[in-house]
């Protein structure tokens, strides 16, 4: 029997967003990955937004570059289901430091199309309790428990079907 499935944010960063054809790779390695894609929507985050998003790393050297540049053009934000979410995700995206993934993971999406530590093209949750408070403030309308009561067995039994327009899988 299949194992419940954990729940991870992920976003496409506005680097790779204002390209098309990177969006289509992106979201072909999500599906080719196996991930569900339970919600997804394109946002435009102002500053305010970004530094709440980023705020443990407030004072650090790279803190106020990545608020602009987070600040700078739309996002795509995703709720993304499998059975070990987070650390696919994390692998599929790869390392944060773009000019050393490019040597050490090139395959990796931030290897194929990051172009430096700020501008790396992706975000992942590090783990459940942050997916849960990044999920929270992305999608405060979803319904976290609610979903896990009613939902997660049929996106697990793959009772869903992918609406490609809108690229999120839905119940049939």
């Amino acid at each position: 029997m299949a194992r419940r499935l954990q729940l991870t944010l992920a976003l496409l960063k506005p680097d790779v967003t204002r390209v098309p054809y990177v969006v289509k790779a992106i979201r072909k390695a999500v599906i080719d990955e196996d991930f569900l894609v339970v919600r997804h929507k394109q946002v435009q985050l102002c500053r305010q937004d970004t530094e709440e998003f980023y705020k443990e790393h407030k004072g650090k050297f790279f803190y106020n570059r990545l608020v602009t540049f987070m600040a700078s053009g739309p996002t795509q934000a995703l709720i993304l289901a499998h059975e070990d979410a987070i650390s696919r995700w994390r692998t599929l995206m790869g390392p944060t430091k773009v000019y050393k993934t490019k040597y050490e993971a090139p395959n990796t999406l931030r290897g194929l199309y990051g172009l430096s530590d700020t501008r790396n093209s992706l975000h992942g949750s590090d783990g459940e309790e942050n997916a849960a408070k990044e999920i929270k403030f992305f999608f405060p309308e979803f319904p976290f428990q609610d979903w896990y009561k009613l939902e997660e067995e049929r996106f697990r039994r793959r009772q869903i079907c992918l609406d490609e327009k809108e690229f999120v899988h839905r119940l049939l």
